[in-house]
């Protein structure tokens, strides 16, 4: 629906340069979100993957081992989108404390991301609701390293800024200017709290999400703080148990549609085209996730039945396999304090792993302080 300019433009100043910021509406839109056949069918196809997601936390064995790789996809990808060179298996390197081999801060950007998702989820697991406190200690946790740290960590921005373009009258979008943050987040909060109405959590993460980066509040790490809100969303409307859903693949992969179906809303006020564009990837990316969780659990499986072979070290090698799809990579020093077994059995373990079955992989080519990989684990992650 063609509803016209979704807000209006103010004279605002950036860098000493006159120019025009854009304030939106508050939501919810008017006139409201035309929910069509296609669209309700569409709605009803993400519904439905997420909710086969969601058993995914239930069916599955040990679900909780697929959390730490999950999150951590999703937090590479996510500052992938932001200019980031890290990998999987770098961010997994650096927390055994080994060298990376990107940029040191790369890699300490997408760790904090992992930081601010947990205390995300862990904050709307306590009873706090989305607001101006918790966003802005979520912004903390991921600007406390890397470049973040002298771009306002934890605060709104105080000054104008602007996206694309090497001047503000000539930028590709410039956001709210900062004296109406606090008004314009205040209208965004309540409609993410249900006040004055209940909208579906389905249609808020949609809605809320295009707000939020329309709004631009920080210096740095909107793109970031926006896609965790789609989550937390989802979560503290009990629509997801456990923090599955990483949009960020299709993002990545659709960058160019999003961003014009972001700024069609803005222009035209076509927020059906962009819910349309948004279930997709919720339904897409549910999907993927729910086909990456049964070949993990395949690949569990299969590995497992083939360490019978191995005589009387298969239950030492059940534990580390076990301690592999929680930490696919990980440092011996990890795996013993992970399995309880001596360093000596792991070490014999991890050999036999390696040059009989070819199931792990030894990655710094060191004779001490070894880091394994568990290949096959590491290559069904990086599927997109």
């Amino acid at each position: 629906m063609n509803r016209g300019l979704t807000g209006q433009y103010t004279p605002a100043i950036a860098g000493g340069i006159a120019c025009e910021a854009f304030v939106p509406a508050p939501l919810p839109p008017n006139p409201p979100l035309a929910v069509d056949n296609k669209l309700q069918g569409r709605i009803n196809q993400a519904m439905l993957a997420l909710g086969r997601l969601d058993a995914i936390s239930s069916l599955l064995p040990d679900a909780h081992l697929f959390l730490y790789s999950y999150v951590r996809k999703e937090a590479v990808m996510s500052s992938q989108i932001e200019g980031t060179q890290s990998s999987l298996s770098d961010l997994m390197l650096y927390e055994m404390d080994s060298l990376p081999g990107v940029p040191i801060d790369d890699v300490q950007e997408v760790s904090c991301y992992v930081s601010a998702l947990n205390l995300g989820i862990k904050r709307i697991r306590e009873g706090h609701p989305i607001s101006y406190r918790l966003v802005t200690e979520i912004h903390q946790a991921l600007m406390t390293s890397g470049r973040g740290v002298n771009r306002s960590p934890g605060e709104f921005r105080k000054s104008q800024v602007w996206l694309g373009g090497h001047r503000p009258d000539e930028a590709t979008f410039v956001p709210v200017p900062a004296n109406v943050l606090a008004d314009c987040w205040s209208h965004l909060e309540n409609f993410i709290n249900d006040v004055p109405e209940t909208t579906d959590p389905l249609i808020k993460a949609a809605l809320s999400h295009v707000q939020f980066e329309t709004i631009h509040p920080f210096l740095d790490g909107n793109g970031r703080i926006g896609r965790l809100l789609i989550l937390l969303i989802l979560v503290e409307a009990k629509v997801l148990v456990e923090p599955l859903l990483y949009l960020s693949v299709f993002f990545k992969k659709h960058r160019q549609t999003y961003y014009e179906r972001l700024n069609q809303v803005r222009l035209t006020g076509d927020w059906e085209a962009w819910v349309l564009f948004f279930v997709d990837a919720v339904a897409e990316t549910a999907n993927q996730a729910v086909k990456t969780a049964q070949q993990l659990n395949a690949l569990r499986q299969k590995d497992k039945a083939a360490l019978s072979k191995i005589g009387r070290q298969a239950g030492s090698a059940t534990q580390i396999i076990d301690a592999l799809f929680e930490y696919p990579i990980a440092s011996i020093n990890k795996l013993i304090e992970l399995t309880g077994l001596t360093a000596a059995t792991v070490g014999k373990v991890l050999d036999v792993l390696e040059q009989q079955s070819g199931i792990v992989k030894e990655i710094t080519g060191q004779k001490r302080n070894r880091v394994f990989a568990y290949s096959a684990y590491i290559e069904i992650l990086n599927q997109e």
